[in-house]
C-alpha cells in the first residue's frame, strides 16, 4: 500500500493557512468570532503557525449547544483558530484518503451525496430485482451511537497505517484527542468538526472493504453510519446479520442498532435517506414533511422555500409541491 508521502513543515507553511482560512471563512465572515480574528487575520495566522512549528499547538475548548434534526443533537463548535487547522487538516488528508475509498460511500464527498446515494440505491433495486420482474429484499442497518463511539486509539492506528510522517500523527492525535465521550475509554468524534467527517470516513473505509472485499457483497451502499443491502435471496441477508455485528465489534468496537435493523422487501417499501422506496415511487418521510411545514411556519422566506422546492424534485411530491406552493408569496 502507498502511503501518505508528506512533511509536517510543508502543510502547515502559510500558503497552507491561508488556504484553508479562505475556505473556512466563506458564508462566516458576518459571525462575530470570525469578525474578531479577520480583524488581526495575518498576526493570527503567524501566531497559530508559530505553534505549529514548535509542536505546542494545542486545541482549545468547545462550545456545546443542541439541535434537534429531528431527534436532539448535541454539537460541538471549536475555535476559529481550531476550525481553520481542521479545514487545513481536511486539504491536506482528502486527496490521498478519498482515493482508498470505495465508490459506494456517499457522505462528505465531493461529487456524491443523498442524492447520488437514493439514485445509486434505486440502480442496485433494479438491478437486484431484474426489473421488478422478482422480489427484492433489503437489509437495513444503522449503527449504535457511532460518533460517540469511535474509539480513538483504533483511528489512530488506521491513521499509521497510511501515514509515513509520525509528526502528522502525533499532530492529528491532538485534534482526535481534543474531545471524548467517555472518561474511561478515549472515544467519540464532535458534532461540527469538518475532520469529524473525514475521520468518520477513513474509520468505516475499513468496514466497506471488508463488506466488498470479504463478504464480497455486490449491492451495498452506505452514507455515514445507514447502510443497505440488497438480494434476491433472504436468508443470504440474514445469515449477514451476525457477520457484521461481529466485524463491528470485534474490529472497530462499535455495534448495530438493534431498533433500526430492518429486512423487507422493495414492494413494502424502504426507509432510506429521508425517503419511502417503492418500485413504483420515492415519496418523503412523513417525518420530514412535518419538519418542512413547521420550518415554513416559522420561517417563510424565499431560500428556505427554494431549498425544499428543490428538495422535492428527488421524488414523486406533486400534491406535496401543490400544498407548500401556500407559503411563497411568489406562489409557485
Amino acid at each position: 500500500m502507498k502511503k501518505l508521502n508528506l512533511n509536517y513543515d510543508d502543510i502547515i507553511s502559510m500558503e497552507h493557512l491561508l488556504s484553508a482560512w479562505r475556505e473556512f471563512a466563506k458564508g462566516k465572515r458576518k459571525q462575530n468570532d470570525v469578525a474578531d480574528f479577520e480583524m488581526h487575520l495575518m498576526r493570527n495566522l503567524f501566531a497559530l503557525q508559530s505553534d505549529l512549528k514548535n509542536r505546542s499547538y494545542k486545541h482549545g475548548p468547545y462550545k456545546k449547544f443542541s439541535v434537534f434534526d429531528p431527534k436532539p443533537r448535541n454539537i460541538h463548535k471549536a475555535p476559529v483558530r481550531d476550525r481553520i487547522v481542521h479545514h487545513l487538516i481536511c486539504q491536506v488528508l482528502i486527496g490521498y484518503f478519498d482515493k482508498n475509498f470505495i465508490f459506494d460511500s456517499y457522505s462528505c464527498r465531493k461529487k456524491k451525496g443523498t442524492l447520488k446515494a437514493i439514485n445509486r440505491f434505486r440502480t442496485f433495486l433494479l438491478k437486484a430485482s431484474k426489473n421488478n420482474t422478482q422480489s427484492c429484499y433489503i437489509l437495513k442497518c444503522d449503527i449504535r451511537k457511532f460518533f460517540a463511539s469511535v474509539n480513538h486509539s483504533l483511528l489512530l492506528g488506521i491513521l499509521k497505517r497510511h501515514i509515513e510522517d509520525d509528526d502528522i500523527v502525533t499532530f492529528l492525535a491532538k485534534i482526535i484527542g481534543s474531545f471524548e465521550t467517555s472518561g474511561k475509554t478515549a472515544i467519540g468524534l464532535p458534532l461540527g468538526n469538518l475532520t469529524s467527517q473525514l475521520f468518520s470516513n477513513i474509520f468505516l473505509n475499513e468496514f466497506d472493504r471488508y463488506m466488498k472485499e470479504h463478504l464480497k457483497l455486490r449491492y451495498y451502499v452506505r452514507y455515514a453510519d445507514d447502510f443497505v443491502i440488497l438480494s434476491d435471496n433472504k436468508c443470504f441477508l440474514e445469515r449477514l446479520t451476525p457477520l457484521i455485528s461481529a466485524f463491528l465489534s470485534q474490529e472497530l468496537k462499535l455495534s448495530l442498532h438493534d431498533n433500526k435493523l430492518f429486512l423487507k422487501t422493495w414492494a413494502s417499501g424502504t426507509d432510506f435517506l429521508g425517503w419511502n422506496h417503492f418500485p413504483y415511487c420515492r415519496t418523503l418521510r412523513t417525518a420530514t414533511k412535518k419538519k418542512m411545514i413547521r420550518n415554513l411556519h416559522k420561517n417563510n422566506n424565499e431560500q428556505t422555500f427554494a431549498s425544499y422546492y428543490g428538495l422535492l424534485s428527488y421524488g414523486n411530491t406533486y400534491n406535496l409541491k401543490k400544498k407548500l406552493s401556500l407559503f411563497s408569496y411568489r406562489n409557485i
